[in-house]
């Protein structure tokens, strides 16, 4: 008989939350129609069983254009009281926001680990990793506008140049990261003078709850609208308005792709897109096996593979395959399963109900055209987990060579000639980054000038990541469209624009009187601190 799980006090669920308001127009308006069951696959009984967390609103068509026309007008043409606001009000806003965030740690932490099953402490990493995005991002905005608090001068013209908002965002973020990534679109676009839609992703919705009255009192009406629902109800009919300037979306191609369908003016519309990858590992013959073995483990079992940044092919040398395979196999097998606050839990609960089946097919197919499972525990299930399972030999006609797996399960291929994993990665429809294993240099500087060109980031001797949220975060092909970071996301979510005038005594009489009058916000020399 299954043993009763044990869960801390200040993780359990003793109260269910039916989340029953949305944020439209500066109002966060009561729900009374249909709701959607939220639920957990970790059980907190004998018997398996999943846990309901609570409910939240399934809004329709008429929800999502109230949405739209309440930040249609917050932007008002670029007229609104948002848009034209002084850079350090905007800021002011926001660390006003920032800072109620902040209050509600544990209770995003909490959902966290019960809506995606991230463990405690990559749970609270996400959440203190978002409030230094957000303080950093401030920053950042202030170091842009000093920049700009100048004119230039060339051939007789001068000119005061800024950087401006884009008008009306769509974002939608994803439950793999659902405060961190979902803010790294979010905080940027309204920052910088959109405004701004956003619909939580299906997992990880209600971590959204403690933080919708900080959205509520920090920003003037119409500037953030929360919704909750299905992408296809509310997000769809948005599009097809052609009312949206901006697609900010963290997802997959198949999801980007159909939404820019809808929208009937797609030479207007900016896209802000972090999509999927299959971010190989190269593995050299003469790489250091205890370092690989640790880098590969973390880059292909971190949140049980569900990141886009995850390894999700492996590539050895056939000189040191076996060595490599029975140190792999050990690691991955030595790895400790539990709930996400189980201490030293590395393996947690996968949170889409359909995960483990999902797995298993790839898992199956794989076996059925020749691949072995490497590690002792690979595939074993139980009802909301699949152990990870190291697959060799893996050949391009298995699925799992040709799909973005998204969780436990590691295909591996051998090569001897160095061009076999290049080419695959030149063939491949992704593009975001990889990681190289190896230590001489002779062989390395060629394949990094290679690999510079057809991914984003080189990792050497170390799994692909994300951050630091300071440093590039995009992609090639079909991994990503602009780049995200503290410095990159605010000019993807703006656009140079400029007052020009010839240098003559009317034109410098003016401008002085107008930066003397400081009437203008966009006019001047202001020097934020």
């Amino acid at each position: 008989m299954n043993a009763l799980p044990i869960i801390p006090e200040e993780f359990q669920i003793k109260e269910q939350i039916h989340q029953r308001h949305y944020l439209v127009d500066g109002e966060l308006k009561p729900w009374s129609g249909e709701t959607s069951e939220v639920i957990s696959t970790i059980s907190s009984t004998k018997a398996y069983k999943h846990t309901v967390l609570g409910s939240i609103p399934t809004l329709g068509e008429k929800e999502a254009m109230e949405a739209l026309d309440s930040a249609v007008t917050a932007w008002n043409r670029g007229q609104g009281v948002w848009p034209t606001m002084k850079v350090k009000d905007r800021i002011k806003c926001m660390e006003t926001f920032v800072q109620k965030m902040e209050t509600k740690r544990d209770e995003v932490v909490k959902l966290l680990m019960w809506e995606i099953g991230k463990n405690k402490p990559d749970s609270y990493k996400e959440f203190d990793r978002t409030v230094e995005y957000i303080y950093d991002t401030i920053e950042e905005y202030k170091k842009l506008d000093r920049s700009c608090a100048k004119f230039e001068k060339h051939d007789g013209v001068y000119a005061h140049i800024r950087r401006g908002p884009l008008g009306v965002v769509l974002c939608l973020g994803p439950y793999n990261y659902p405060l961190n990534e979902t803010f790294a679109l979010l905080i940027p676009a309204i920052i910088m003078g959109n405004t701004a839609i956003f619909k939580p992703a299906k997992h990880g919705v209600l971590l959204i709850t403690p933080l919708l009255e900080a959205f509520h009192s920090s920003f003037p009406k119409g500037v953030v609208n929360i919704l909750f629902g299905r992408g296809r109800t509310v997000a769809a009919p948005i599009m097809k308005t052609g009312k949206v300037d901006v697609l900010a979306l963290i997802g997959n191609s198949k999801s980007a792709n159909a939404l820019q369908d809808q929208h009937p003016k797609s030479n207007r519309l900016r896209l802000v897109l972090g999509l999927e990858a299959k971010n190989p590992a190269i593995v050299l013959p003469d790489a250091d096996l205890d370092l690989t073995v640790k880098e590969v483990i973390a880059g292909t079992t971190s949140f049980n593979g569900q990141r886009c940044t995850a390894l999700k092919v492996v590539y050895v040398h056939e000189a040191i395959k076996e060595k490599f395979l029975a140190k792999y196999a050990d690691a991955m097998d030595a790895l400790t399963y539990g709930n996400p606050w189980d201490e030293g839990a590395m393996l947690t609960p996968l949170p889409e109900p359909g995960k483990p089946e999902y797995i298993q097919e790839l898992l199956d197919d794989a076996l059925a055209k020749g691949a072995s499972i490497v590690n002792k525990k690979g595939g074993r299930r139980t009802d909301n987990y699949i152990w990870p399972a190291i697959l060799y030999p893996v050949t391009k006609d298995m699925r799992v060579y040709q799909e973005e797996q998204f969780g436990p399960i590691v295909p591996v291929v051998s090569f001897s000639d160095i061009s076999q994993p290049l080419d695959d990665m030149a063939e491949s429809n992704y593009g975001q980054q990889v990681s190289l294993f190896g230590k001489d240099v002779r062989s390395l500087s060629p394949l990094i000038d290679t690999l510079a060109n057809l991914v984003c980031r080189v990792n050497l001797n170390s799994s692909c990541q994300r951050g630091p949220d300071v440093y590039p975060f995009t992609g090639r092909k079909d991994s990503a469209q602009s780049t995200l970071s503290v410095h990159d996301a605010l000019r993807s979510f703006s656009i140079r624009t400029f007052v020009a005038f010839k240098d003559n005594e009317l034109n410098n009489e003016t401008i002085e009187q107008l930066l003397d009058a400081k009437v203008s916000n966009f006019l001047s020399t202001d020097y934020i601190l």
